[in-house]
């Protein structure tokens, strides 16, 4: 059954994903961002220019990398991306599909409209008896 974790409390989401992208890859994860077009936008411009030393390979869903790339940020979810195992949701509703996925991070920011939109996906998740892991952000200075 897919994991399913929320991270609350997120000052700039797209800055916290770029952290956690880092990490995750580090690691050897696979991960795919879903989002709007305009986030995916401003993720890419990000992920090239994360500090002078430091570039996180990427690719935008269907470029000619996307089968190497260890993080591809998309619009949609379709079954070729079911192999990375990550998926790292920022949109506002639970990503039809998420289940082809072992694990899925949902980024949560410190804007109460933000919050109120990840309790109706929290919900959604236990209704479909998916236990879920909670991580506040502020709790531990990961802002």
């Amino acid at each position: 059954m897919t994991e399913v974790a929320f991270h609350f409390g997120a000052p700039d989401k797209l800055d916290y994903v770029c952290r956690l992208l880092r990490k995750a890859t580090g690691r050897g994860a696979k991960v795919v961002v879903l989002g709007p077009q305009s986030h995916m936008q401003q993720l890419d411009a990000k992920l090239w220019g994360l500090s002078p030393t430091d570039f996180l390979a990427h690719s935008l869903d269907g470029g000619a990398l996307q089968a190497r790339s260890p993080v591809v940020l998309t619009t949609a979810l379709h079954a070729g991306l079911a192999e990375h195992g990550v998926l790292v949701n920022l949109t506002d509703a639970v990503p039809e599909g998420f289940a082809q996925f072992e694990r899925v991070i949902e980024v949560v920011s410190t804007d109460e409209a933000d919050r109120s939109v990840a309790r109706g996906r929290w919900r959604q998740y236990a209704q479909q008896g998916i236990r879920i892991q909670k991580h506040d952000l502020n709790l531990r200075g990961a802002g």
